[in-house]
């Protein structure tokens, strides 16, 4: 996999120093620039409009709790084992449709903009954002984005079709990102939710979050299989 291309560095600063615990989101306006993002993620926020279907206003978000998993920490069902042995797993070879996917205007809780869209487009042009697919009988029919920003994977959205084709892409996902052992690499998920739990998602306060993706910004990016 060829390194990542840096972008043009941004003007904005990103300091969580006073930020107060339990709040989610913790600055509103800025950019979704290339440089801008990363700096972001570096430095533990994402970006996720206010207004209706994620629209600007943009906020920039580092929830207090974070759900985050860790390496040792996945779990896969016996279920969940049996869907695997049906799927094949692939990597960036339809991020354009996974994105795509994920942004389906009809789904329940929409916040993927056609802006956002753009913005990870790039991203993945100059190898920091990926997909991971689940794939059967040669049709797509799961998968997630995220970004891999040294020993970082920041999960973005996931979508399914069949079931068990999303969280089949989480557990390739923490394959390839925990292949090394090391335990400085660390998943964010953002908000934990009852699906991501039975994975093994857990929950860290923002302090913990920032020490372990202190910890993370010391290492290359994992190697993602094609």
């Amino acid at each position: 996999m060829n390194e990542p291309i840096e972008p043009l560095p941004t003007p904005w600063e990103f300091d969580l120093a006073e930020v107060d615990d339990g709040e989610d989101l913790v600055a509103v306006g800025g950019d979704l620039r290339a440089g801008t993002l990363l700096e972001a993620y570096r430095s533990g926020l994402f970006p996720m409009g206010l207004g209706e279907d994620g629209d600007r206003p943009l906020g920039w978000w580092s929830p207090d709790p974070r759900g985050v998993l860790l390496p040792g920490g996945v779990h896969a069902s016996r279920s969940l084992r049996k869907s695997l042995r049906h799927f094949e797993m692939r990597v960036d070879t339809a991020f354009d449709e996974v994105v795509a996917a994920c942004a389906d205007p009809s789904r329940d809780g929409r916040w993927i903009t056609d802006e956002i869209v753009d913005a990870y487009t790039e991203l993945h042009a100059l190898g920091w954002a990926h997909s991971i697919e689940t794939w059967r009988d040669g049709e797509l029919v799961g998968g997630l984005y995220g970004l891999a920003v040294g020993g970082l994977f920041a999960g973005e959205s996931m979508f399914h079709r069949v079931t068990d084709a999303s969280k089949a892409a989480v557990l390739a996902m923490a394959g390839y990102v925990f292949a090394d052992g090391d335990d400085r690499r660390l998943i964010d998920v953002q908000w934990s939710t009852d699906h991501l739990q039975t994975l093994g998602v857990v929950t860290v306060s923002r302090e913990d979050y920032l020490a372990r993706l202190e910890r993370a910004m010391e290492l290359d990016p994992p190697t993602f299989g094609a």
